[in-house]
């Protein structure tokens, strides 16, 4: 089973080479980020004519999260338990929520579609949101995984952390002036980890980026981020044989500004009747 995750920076301008990538590249289910539209404005289409399902959600247009599968999807939930709000000037826990989560069950696995808070500027309240945002999200997998150590759950997305300076390749990007890279996002990032989550990604591709800003020659210099990722339970992770970062899909005409992310999983262990089988 392949998955993979891609921030298309609005689906609607990219629908046909978002389509044209899932079927070169055989993907069974794949996450979008920031599909910027409404659900009654989702290109369907074009995927159900390659075999996919779709379902998304989205308020307005920006951000949305959506997730396109060639397997049933079930189990269907839009935002996680205890995700925060926000609206500016807006302060309390009744704060309008945005359409950040998505998640489902597909072929006996959890899969989170996932688009963190940018947090905008460290004395912005959006990065004080950020921080509860991800502290929500960690809450979740906490209690989700200790009701169910072997659960197979993945949070997959842009998650809007370089967790490491090895995954910062951009100069305008610096700790203590800038977000992405401050110690408290990072530690919230490691908190998932601590959470019970793996990152499922690095120990098989070492090296690359998943963003370049489109600004300065961004891409041609490398200069770019890893902040796209599949954090996945134990269950899921022990699953993982093979990954990828797609980094041709910078290329090309009106490309999105972060790439496809994605992983291979064997389900089909004989000699393991707990783990999830796909048929």
């Amino acid at each position: 089973m392949r998955i993979a995750t891609w921030n298309v920076n609005s689906i609607r301008a990219r629908v046909v080479r978002t389509v044209e990538f899932c079927v070169r590249e055989d993907v069974d289910v794949l996450l979008m980020q920031e599909i910027k539209c409404k659900p009654e404005q989702f290109p369907y289409a074009e995927f159900e004519a390659a075999g996919y399902t779709v379902e998304a959600h989205g308020l307005n247009q920006w951000n949305g999260v959506a997730i396109a599968s060639r397997e049933p999807i079930e189990d269907l939930q839009v935002g996680f338990p205890g995700m925060p709000g926000f609206a500016k000037g807006h302060e309390g826990p009744d704060a309008p929520l945005e359409a950040r989560a998505i998640g489902a069950t597909i072929g006996g696995l959890e899969l989170w579609s996932l688009y963190v808070p940018n947090g905008r500027g460290l004395d912005d309240p959006h990065y004080r949101y950020k921080l509860d945002w991800l502290e929500a999200l960690r809450g979740y997998a906490a209690d989700a995984l200790a009701a169910d150590p072997d659960r197979a759950l993945a949070f997959t997305g842009d998650f809007n952390i370089a967790p490491t300076d090895a995954d910062n390749g951009d100069p305008t990007v610096v700790e203590g002036a800038t977000t992405h890279v401050s110690p408290p996002e990072r530690e919230a990032f490691r908190a998932l980890l601590d959470a019970g989550l793996t990152d499922t990604v690095r120990p098989l591709i070492p090296t690359g980026y998943t963003y370049w800003d489109y600004k300065q020659l961004r891409f041609p210099r490398n200069e770019g981020m890893r902040i796209d990722f599949i954090l996945g339970s134990h269950a899921f992770a022990d699953a993982v044989v093979a990954a990828s970062i797609h980094r041709d899909e910078r290329k090309g005409e009106i490309p999105s500004d972060h790439v496809p992310v994605a992983v291979d999983l064997d389900l089909a262990a004989p000699d393991d009747d707990d783990r999830p089988m796909i048929w």
